[in-house]
């Protein structure tokens, strides 16, 4: 599960790879939409501090690209998955966050790629995961800070901690968690991270006898 032996970017998308990242975009669209939900719910119970609930829910809006690029193990997936997710939420269920909600998307899912980006896209063990929620809640909140002027406010320092927090948990826990999910049900067996475990596993397997 920790590399990956292809070379990125030598092969265009096969379509079951194409199809998979879609998959996820749809499903994951609905669960955004569900967590929009959940963020007015939070902000209502924090009270006068409910501005922040966006921070800590952050990392919930950014699993799916590092799951994107696990799966598929190609640049630029991630950044697809997390708009295909913005598309459905926007034009099919009417978010209240409107079409700017793209730019967020295309944002989200940048910043979760350059964890991968750094390793050449061979590296999707538990660290990298954790570094991909990190750098896309990074840049998604320099991103939030210009839009919404948070710069300079009060609580500006805890928001950050909040937000950077979220991402490391919420996207990059939860996004490695639900990857060993998907390899453990099988539905992954034909597709590059399906193919990479087996691999993995069979070179273990030869190690000992080589060793002899």
């Amino acid at each position: 599960m920790t590399t990956s032996p292809r070379t990125p970017g030598t092969h265009p998308l096969t379509l079951a790879e194409i199809v998979s990242v879609v998959v996820l975009g749809v499903v994951f669209g609905f669960l955004y939409y569900a967590l929009v939900l959940g963020w007015r719910a939070l902000g209502v119970l924090m009270g006068p501090f409910g501005d922040l609930a966006q921070n800590v829910l952050i990392g919930g809006w950014i699993v799916v690209a590092p799951l994107a690029v696990f799966i598929t193990r190609r640049p630029g997936t991630g950044i697809l998955a997390e708009v295909a997710a913005s598309v459905v939420e926007v034009v099919f269920l009417g978010s209240p966050v409107g079409p700017i909600l793209l730019l967020s998307a295309f944002i989200q899912g940048l910043g979760a790629e350059v964890a991968f980006l750094l390793t050449g896209y061979r590296r999707y063990g538990l660290g990298v995961f954790l570094a991909s929620g990190l750098t896309g809640a990074a840049l998604s909140f320099v991103y939030a800070t210009i839009r919404f002027g948070w710069w300079g406010q009060d609580l500006f320092a805890l928001r950050l901690g909040l937000h950077l927090t979220s991402g490391v948990v919420l996207c990059g826990l939860l996004a490695w968690a639900v990857a060993r999910a998907l390899l453990r049900s099988g539905v992954l067996r034909d597709l590059p991270a399906g193919r990479a475990e087996r691999a993995e596993r069979a070179r273990g397997a030869l190690a000992p006898a080589g060793q002899e």
